[in-house]
């Protein structure tokens, strides 16, 4: 039975969502949202700068799901950062996703004119146009400094979080400022041999769950709303399949201890990420 958290504005967000993130073929995204939500899913993740708007929104039309039942979130490309191109940005992003408001709109970088974008989406929230908004890959300092100068308050920061990165210092700084922490690349990636990993396979034998699910499980016993992301619809029951069992706190402990303190995935202080990022152009 999925599992929610109360946003700081008091809207509940789906304990755990679908990622659409290098996914960009629009028949393959498509498929990959309507088997989702087919399976129980209905917190659905996507960015201007992953190129699938357009795709999600056609699958979240032939749903037939309630839009009361869903939570939809995109985001803000930093080419788009700044008050009026904040705003022409957030329209564009609705029609191409068909809908007349928006669960979450987040900030995808803290790069370029955010404080100037962030000031429109405080007004489209106001108007109704939003029901939260937020953040990603704001790490403390960036995210402590918009919390103490923006008039509302950032409710969601998404940033890479799993058991190789466990970020627990930035946990602890969000939920002091009252920010939902929401985790991407739950799953590392794949890298570290996460799938198969003998400390997460060992825990998971106890429960019959597999290495992923306890990767999700432990995340989620956190307090962090996930969002895996697979094109394969037996992989997304499996992940959708972690509501079932609770992980000690001993296992908690072990899988904590995995934590290498660093990102292997993007490293954000560095200034070739910032040069990259910066030149990752999402129109003329």
């Amino acid at each position: 039975m999925m599992e929610y958290v109360t946003l700081s504005n008091g809207v509940k967000m789906p304990l755990e969502g679908f990622g659409v993130f290098q996914v960009p073929e629009a028949a393959v995204c498509e498929q990959a949202v309507r088997d989702a939500l087919s399976v129980g899913y209905r917190l659905i993740d996507t960015a201007t700068a992953y190129f699938n708007e357009e795709a999600v929104g056609v699958a979240v039309a032939k749903s037939g799901i309630p839009r009361e039942e869903l939570f939809i979130t995109t985001k803000l490309w930093i080419q788009d950062a700044g008050y009026e191109s904040a705003k022409k940005a957030f329209e564009t992003s609705m029609e191409k996703l068909g809908l007349d408001y928006l669960d979450l709109y987040l900030i995808h970088q803290p790069m370029n004119d955010y404080y100037g974008a962030w000031r429109a989406m405080e007004e489209l929230y106001e108007a109704g146009k939003i029901r939260a908004i937020g953040v990603c890959n704001f790490y403390p300092d960036r995210l402590t400094d918009l919390c103490l100068n923006a008039r509302i308050a950032p409710m969601v920061n998404q940033v890479e979080l799993h058991p190789f990165f466990a970020q627990t210092g930035a946990i602890k700084n969000m939920k002091s400022l009252h920010v939902q922490p929401e985790a991407w690349g739950p799953m590392a990636e794949g890298k570290h041999g996460i799938f198969t990993h003998p400390v997460l396979t060992e825990i998971g034998q106890k429960y019959g769950k597999t290495a992923a699910q306890v990767a999700l499980r432990w995340n989620a016993q956190r307090g962090v709303v996930i969002i895996p992301k697979s094109t394969h619809k037996e992989r997304m029951e499996e992940n959708f399949n972690i509501w079932d069992f609770t992980l000690s706190d001993e296992d908690m402990a072990a899988i904590a201890g995995l934590d290498l303190g660093h990102s292997e995935i993007i490293d954000h202080s560095a200034a070739e990420t910032a040069r990259f990022l910066n030149g990752w152009k999402i129109h003329d």
